[in-house]
């Protein structure tokens, strides 16, 4: 099997893997949106889901650090893909900045600090 057809079937993968996590993401948001709302809509106290929602909090940096570790990830197998000859760009790639490593430190040392 060439080359291209492998790297191309696991950049449909990974493509796919970078959408699952950002839809987590935006789910997870939309989720504490939600829960904030209703809270106050029913009139309760902010006491009332905190321990819930600093869950939630958990589970979107979390996801974020998924979501960082696939950006690294990619950058891996765009070298990957170089090293085994393969320099046809694929299919589902956006643009993005010349660096993208390193986007959320500041999650992490938030997450670190607590």
């Amino acid at each position: 099997m060439e080359k291209v057809f492998v790297a191309q079937r696991i950049a449909t993968k990974l493509f796919a893997t970078e959408n699952a996590v950002d839809a987590a993401m935006v789910e997870a948001a939309e989720l504490m949106a939600d829960m904030l709302k209703a809270r106050k809509d029913i009139g309760l106290s902010a006491v009332v889901g905190d321990r819930a929602s600093s869950k939630l909090v958990e589970a979107l940096a979390a996801l974020g650090e998924a979501r960082s570790a696939m950006v690294e990830m990619h950058s891996e197998l765009n070298d990957v893909k170089l090293r085994i000859g393969v320099r046809t760009k694929m299919i589902g790639v956006e643009d993005k900045p010349p660096e993208t490593t390193g986007v959320h430190t500041g999650v992490r040392a938030v997450r670190e600090a607590g």
